[in-house]
């Protein structure tokens, strides 16, 4: 069925603008400005209302002579940093350009220590630590598994 593919909810632009550069130039600017409504589809591939009016509004901006970063200021004022797919590196978004290094920063070396520690031989830290008992443990541990087989499985402590 031709209403399953993904092509099919694209909105259909009808509307042409005065010439080739400025249909090339709205063409990316709706690509690259989110629907507020839709939450994560850009202007092209949305069909909401919302959408739709401002593809309307960015075709007259374009047609006024705006440049792109103006249409981008003008978007954001109105819609706040959410509009754009790639929010400006600001204190409030610090967060969204850094958090993915870091992660995975961390899992490399998560994966090193892992790889490293099995290449040694070694385990856990316990492992190295408690590898051998003392006198004391050994007797005990001895007492334990006799008494267990003899008391027929009771503890007696």
């Amino acid at each position: 069925m031709v209403a399953f593919l993904p092509s099919s909810y694209a909105a259909v632009e009808v509307e042409r603008l005065s010439n080739a550069e400025l249909q090339v130039r709205y063409e990316v600017l709706i690509e690259e400005l989110r629907c507020p409504k839709c939450q994560n589809q850009n202007l092209a591939g949305s069909d909401s209302m919302v959408a739709t009016d401002l593809r309307r509004e960015v075709r007259r901006l374009l047609e006024e002579g705006y440049t792109d970063e103006e249409i981008n200021q003008y978007m954001v004022a109105r819609y706040g940093d959410f509009v754009l797919y790639r929010p400006p590196m600001q204190r409030n978004t610090m967060v969204l350009w850094v958090a993915p290094g870091v992660f995975a920063a961390l899992g490399l070396l998560s994966l090193i220590l892992i790889v490293v520690r099995s290449r040694n031989g070694r385990g856990s830290r316990q492992e190295e630590e408690g590898a051998e008992l003392s006198a004391e443990e050994s007797q005990r541990l001895a007492q334990l598994l006799n008494g267990e087989q003899q008391g027929g499985g009771k503890r007696n402590d």
